[in-house]
This record gives structure tokens, sequence and C-alpha cells, in this order.
């Protein structure tokens, strides 16, 4: 085969950069290696950005997100065993997040795709990438026992952090600044209506706590445990009694989480991880094969959005001029974004999470700051409009 831009994995990014393609009128194929079935069952975080809810609106695929998407407009904070809400509209102008899971996501693209779009093929392995740096990179991939390759004029890589994508950059010209926390989350689905409208972060001498939802009648919940930790040496009766611990307060002595059954535990490792240039040649990364945040600040999914959505832009204004100015600067474009983001994650991760090392005055420092965004309007907002999202570079 042989298309314009070769997508390398079929999660949220590869998926929507494919349809942002379609609608410009760019040929794509998408080459996933896992099946159908796993893709749209495989569980991530589903806080949205107005800018990432507009793309996928834009690219035709808000019909079941407007209906089932619930709109959040703040977050409570919990430390010192006392609690703050950060109001995002009266804050940033207006704006809020959507929380619908990237499980959701990807089967309304994925529905997209196949109905309308060009070549998704699921089951299909890349094993590597030839001729980056000439004008016809080729992908080599498996695909039902045979041998294929993908001939392109451009190649993106969207398939993770263990993706082969990122290897296509020689080591000799790519930089990577990455760092590991000393601390992971275990992550569960119940079958509890969440007590709350909106995300509670719970800062306290336990460890952090972090309650969200899927649905009206399904909470995901998070707890702070060493690296390390095995999911079943936490019952379920151990998962409730550790998060009403860490989210109590003074002002409601008697706040519970209502309890239902666990479905699934996880222990998700922390770390942050960023990879310069995202491009070599006519390859260019986005998404997870490009960065990692730790989930705290909830950029992971948005960063990789904004990445297909600059390139997509690119790749559409090239095709239509013969210009190949985007697509000269995406790196750096992207890049400026990344590491805001980057900060912004890491300054909630270790704000709001005790270090297992850290000292009396370390903790006092932590409250210090969480005071400090409770009574500044300017230090709310500050966070308002990093968690809301940045606006995307025109």
């Amino acid at each position: 085969m042989h298309t314009t831009v070769g997508i390398i994995g079929g999660g949220p990014a590869g998926l929507l950069l494919a349809r942002l393609l379609h609608n410009a009128g760019v040929g794509s194929v998408v080459l996933e290696r896992r099946d159908r079935a796993y893709v749209e069952q495989r569980q991530r975080a589903g806080i949205l950005e107005q800018a990432t809810v507009d793309a996928l609106r834009e690219a035709g695929a808000g019909e079941r997100l407007d209906r089932e998407g619930m709109v959040h407009d703040g977050i409570e904070l919990r430390f010192g065993r006392r609690s703050h809400r950060i109001d995002f509209p009266a804050l940033t102008g207006g704006r809020s997040v959507m929380v619908y899971a990237q499980t959701e996501v990807v089967k309304d693209l994925i529905a997209l795709q196949l109905s309308e779009g060009g070549p998704l093929l699921f089951g299909a392995e890349v094993t590597g990438i030839d001729g980056a740096d000439t004008g016809s990179p080729v992908v080599r991939y498996l695909h039902e026992g045979r041998a294929e390759t993908l001939t392109c004029d451009y190649v993106v890589g969207c398939d993770g952090f263990h993706g082969v994508a990122r290897d296509a950059v020689p080591a000799s010209c790519r930089t990577t600044y990455e760092r590991t926390y000393p601390y992971s989350w275990l992550g569960v689905l119940a079958e509890a209506p969440p007590v709350y409208d909106e995300l509670v972060y719970a800062h306290s001498e336990r460890g952090f706590a972090l309650a969200s939802m899927r649905s009206p009648s399904v909470s995901r919940l998070y707890l702070q445990v060493p690296n390390g930790t095995d999911p079943g040496d936490w019952s379920d009766a151990r998962v409730w009694d550790e998060l009403d611990a860490r989210f109590a307060t003074d002002a409601d002595p008697g706040w519970k989480l209502e309890r239902g059954p666990i479905t699934s535990k996880s222990v998700l490792p922390m770390r942050s991880h960023v990879t310069e240039p995202m491009r070599h040649g006519r390859v260019f990364l986005a998404g997870d094969a490009a960065h990692i945040v730790p989930p705290t600040g909830a950029k992971g999914l948005n960063l990789a959005a904004a990445d297909v959505i600059v390139l997509a832009r690119a790749l559409a204004v090239r095709q239509e001029t013969g210009s190949t100015g985007l697509l000269d600067s995406y790196s750096d474009t992207c890049l400026r974004r990344v590491w805001r983001a980057e900060h912004f994650s890491s300054f909630m991760t270790t704000t709001l999470h005790t270090d297992p090392a850290q000292s009396a005055f370390e903790t006092r420092l932590q409250l210090a700051q969480l005071d400090r965004v409770a009574t500044s309007a300017h230090a709310a907002a500050e966070l308002a409009e990093n968690y809301t999202g940045l606006p995307l570079p025109r």
C-alpha cells in the first residue's frame, strides 16, 4: 500500500489525526497492533479540555460526547482537614472541562474511521520504519501472518511510550528528559455513584487521594501507594477505609464515600518523560510516543490531541499550498505546550503527594502552597487556566 500519511497506533491520538486528515482531504492508513476489542476496552483517564472537546466535535465525534459527557466547572482541593473549591468558569472567563472516558472517545473515532475514513488495520504490528530522512519512508509491519510494507509521504508515530516510532529518530539526534516519582497510584473502578459532581483532590499525611468518575453510577478512585505495590494486597474494605481517611475534613467529620463493588484494581507508576525533537525527517512523534506526564494534572490525552491538531493543520496546508513551514515548526510549536504541561503536572504531583523521604518542613511548604491557592485569586486562576487548558497555537 501507499498513502500520504502512515499513522502508527490506533489510540485516541492516531484516530483523531486520521479523522482530521480525512476531513481535510488528506489520505491516511492507521496501523494498530492490538485487536479492536482490546483497544475499545483499554481503560484510561477521561478529562477533556475545551480544545479537545471542540476538536472532537469538529471531527464529527461529538454526538455521544455531548449526550453522555459530564461538564465539570471546578475541582475541590482537600488539605489540612479543610476543603476549597476551584471555580473554573469564574477564574478563566468561562472555561470548563468534560469527563468522558478515553475508552468512549476511541469507540466513537473507530466507528467513524471504519464507516467513512481510510484503512484502519487491527492486528498490524509495526516492526520498523525505513528511510525516515528520505522523501518516501517505509513502514514494515506484520498483518494476518504476513510481512507487509506501507510506503508514505509522512509517518506519524502515535504508538505510545513503548512503541517503535521513537526509534526512527536516531539516538544521536534525540535528547531525553525524564523523572521517576517515588510513589504510584492504586486505581480502582467501583460500581458506586460519585459523592460529588466534580473531582476531589486530597493531600493528607497518609498520602494523596483522588475521587473521580466514569459515569453517574461508576466511580474512578485513586490512592497514592509505594512503588512496586501489588494491587492484590489491597482488599476492597481496605481501599474504602483508606479513601475515607484521606478525604476526611473537620468541617464534615462524618463524610464518607458511597461504597459499592470494586470491579478492577491496577497500579500506575508515576513518571515524566520528554523526547526532543518530535520530528526526524518525515517521521513525526505525537502523544505518549514523545512525552509522558503524571496523571495528576489530567494532561496526557489532551497533550496528545493538541499534537495531532497542530500536525493535521500543518499537513493540510502542505497539501493545499505546498508550504512546509508549519511542518518544519511542528516540534518547536508542540514542545512549548508540552513543557508547560510538564511543569503544571509536576506542580500538581509534588504539591499533593507525600514523598516517603520528605521532612515535616517540606510538608508545611506543601500546605503553604495549597493555602496560597485557596486564598489568592491569582494563584487559583493560574491553576484553573492550566487545568482547563491553554489556547492551542494558531
